[in-house]
């Protein structure tokens, strides 16, 4: 009788157990992913962490997700050949990459909006199984006798080119012991940057830019700095092996810092002065400069609050970049990973914000149309704008709001600092070094950083204007509809190129 009850029991609890864990019969449709990720990648760690563990609790036994570490050599080279496959864009290649079906996800935004519906997509017709043949042994590698191959790869902190060269490079010294890479900061080693651009004959707008890698008679810049090019060199060089061609170049060091010097001295006032405004229209800047001005907008914070909170945020942007180019460079090498994370945040983030204003600002439009424009001039309509204001009296005063606007433009310019200046900022960086040259180098600097601030400047006057004259605001009433439809465009087209930003 005991083991009859005791054989009851084991059977009640495998029942129960069943009914409680997902099941798959030969008849359930599964769907097979992979995903790449690189340990070193924060990105990564939030998808395995956060993203995929409650999907996998929810489909069970239906959904498999093959995860890849990009430091072994057949992940990586996986990865590679699924993105040939797909055809993914060099721009928008890295980590963390998920291939399910006929698709692709790259970044964690990308793949937490996305990656659900591609999973039910599936499961709703039929299942779906792994793009590729998963633990494929990796192909052959050059013989152990095989002649070192060396490498001399240029970097710049914050340069997402950079990441994925770096990620490349691994790969290559995994795939072929003979491969020895030896990496340098364009900025730091900018001398040997020039000479080396000088022997290879590149031209001298391009000497510091990063990513960059010399190898025997050959050189790749940006964008050729990927593992098919590398491959391609290295069974070129593979018989004959390639000498670090920059070894004893110590006796050339003055006559390269003599040419960036004088290359400095042909820059101009004039040079230097459109180099910063051009910098400061870029993409990385101009997401700074909606980031505030979308949230004053939101706020409903007008005239002097505009002026002060738009001043301490452009003496942040403006103080970051003239402590990087005195020489604190280092400190953002020791940040690297994090400022990656960080500005995929806050260009995410802004990417919303534009996208709601958009929306809010083509309703605004419609109701324009109609003739309907009391509550819209500027603003969002009263009452949530009564809310949103409500809430931010009750949590921040107007002076932490400034020191938050201060200390937002000094982390935000560290952020984009990879996005600016990629010739002219680093040469100036280098020059300061300089003693005979130091106080020129700083003019410039100043000089520089003056005129990148400069559509900072101009935006912030304009809300300044915008919301405290009553001239512009009937101006603006009378031409409501036009004005609306325009920022709905406007901020719908800064949402897309933000959001490219964020998952390329």
């Amino acid at each position: 009788m005991r083991k009859s009850l005791t054989h009851s029991l084991v059977l009640l609890v495998a029942v129960l157990g069943l009914l409680m864990v997902p099941t798959v019969t030969a008849e359930d449709p599964m769907v097979r992913l992979i995903l790449f990720w690189d340990e070193a990648c924060p990105s990564c760690k939030i998808v395995l962490k956060e993203i995929l563990p409650p999907l996998e609790a929810k489909y069970g036994a239906q959904l498999e997700v093959a995860k890849l570490e990009i430091s072994w050599v057949a992940n990586y080279e996986l990865l590679l050949k699924l993105e040939k496959e797909y055809q993914i864009p060099p721009e928008r290649r890295g980590v963390p990459t998920i291939f399910i079906g006929d698709f692709y996800l790259v970044g964690e935004e990308e793949i937490e909006e996305s990656l659900e519906p591609l999973i039910q997509h599936y499961l709703a017709a039929g299942g779906v199984d792994y793009p590729a043949e998963v633990g494929a042994s990796p192909t052959s590698t050059a013989s152990e006798n095989a002649p070192a191959i060396y490498m001399a790869y240029f970097y710049q902190t914050g340069c997402r080119e950079c990441d994925r060269a770096e990620h490349d490079l691994r790969y290559l010294q995994q795939k072929y012991p003979q491969v020895v890479v030896e990496s340098f900061s364009v900025v730091e080693q900018a001398s040997l940057a020039e000479w080396l651009g000088e022997r290879y004959g590149v031209p001298e707008d391009r000497r510091l830019t990063a990513p960059a890698v010399f190898v025997g008679q050959d050189v790749l810049l940006d964008a050729q700095v990927n593992a098919e090019e590398l491959l391609a060199l290295v069974e070129k060089y593979a018989a004959s092996g390639a000498e670090p061609t920059w070894q004893g170049w110590e006796q050339a060091r003055n006559r390269a810092t003599e040419r960036i010097i004088a290359r400095f001295r042909s820059f101009g006032p004039l040079t230097v002065l459109a180099a910063g405004l051009v910098d400061g229209l870029n993409p990385c800047a101009f997401a700074t400069l909606v980031f505030f001005v979308s949230y004053l907008t939101l706020s409903g914070r007008k005239g002097r609050e505009v002026l002060a909170v738009g001043a301490a945020f452009t003496l942040g942007v403006f103080l970051a970049y003239l402590v990087v180019g005195l020489g604190f460079y280092k400190v953002l090498d020791l940040l690297g990973d994090l400022l990656t994370t960080l500005g995929r945040w806050v260009y995410g983030l802004t990417a919303l914000l534009c996208a709601a204003l958009a929306v809010f600002s083509f309703l605004d439009f419609l109701k324009a149309r109609r003739g309907d424009i009391g509550d819209m001039t500027l603003n969002l309509p009263h009452g949530l704008r009564m809310r949103i204001n409500a809430v931010i009296r009750r949590g921040r005063k107007s002076q932490a709001f400034v020191a938050g606007a201060f200390a937002t433009g000094v982390v935000v310019s560290f952020l984009e600092l990879a996005c600016t200046g990629q010739v002219y900022l680093p040469t100036i960086v280098f020059v300061m070094s300089q003693p005979e040259m130091r106080v020129r180098a700083l003019l410039f600097l100043v000089l520089y950083n003056l005129l990148f601030i400069l559509p900072l400047v101009v935006v912030f006057i304009l809300v300044y204007y915008g919301t405290g004259s009553k001239q512009l605001t009937r101006f603006l009433q009378r031409r409501a509809a036009m004005v609306k439809l325009g920022m709905a465009m406007l901020f719908a087209a800064l949402a897309t190129w933000l959001t490219v930003s964020v998952v390329a």
